[in-house]
């Protein structure tokens, strides 16, 4: 897949970072209960640009501050077509299943906790989705990356398959 191809460096961008899920994990020890967090955080700049990253800390703040150092090394460029995506896709990650499609202007994002978080992040304003399967919001959030990933405007497949703008959607 062309995924080496859309990575975006987190330069001069402006980021905004959403908590998706913090997992509280318990340590028992002959001292006692051992307490660490583990936090997923999705960052993008609403135009195009998404990332997700996972934190791991003893601390929720420091698990957070983690995720999003690591969600800006993970920064893709996504296709958005006046708010919407070009087209509908289904992608899996683990045992979650997503499915999202475009919808028409004013729909809103028609989505639940995880895909959500992704979905508003990268800019989209108009989807409907279904997550199937797993609820997992690690998984979820993969999957939705990996749906998004796979999205292809009308200049990128006229570009691959040398042919006009116009050819592609007239035949």
């Amino acid at each position: 897949m062309t995924t080496n191809i859309r990575k975006v460096k987190a330069n001069d961008l402006d980021l905004k970072d959403r908590l998706v899920h913090i997992n509280r994990v318990t340590k028992v020890t002959k001292g006692g209960r051992t307490f660490s967090f583990s936090a997923v955080v999705v960052v993008g700049n609403q135009d195009g640009v998404v990332g997700y990253g996972l934190g791991k800390a003893k601390e929720v703040v420091t698990a957070i501050a983690k995720g999003v150092e690591d969600a800006k090394k993970n920064l893709v460029k996504i296709p958005i077509l006046k708010g919407t995506i070009p087209h509908e896709q289904y992608a899996k990650y683990g045992g979650a299943s997503v499915f999202i499609k475009p919808a028409s202007h004013g729909t809103g994002v028609k989505a639940g906790g995880a895909m959500r978080a992704v979905l508003e992040s990268v800019g989209i304003t108009d989807v409907l989705s279904k997550s199937k399967g797993s609820s997992n919001p690690h998984n979820l959030v993969k999957a939705t990356i990996n749906a998004l990933l796979e999205l292809r405007d009308a200049r990128t497949v006229a570009m691959h398959r040398g042919i006009s703008l116009s050819k592609v959607f007239n035949g």
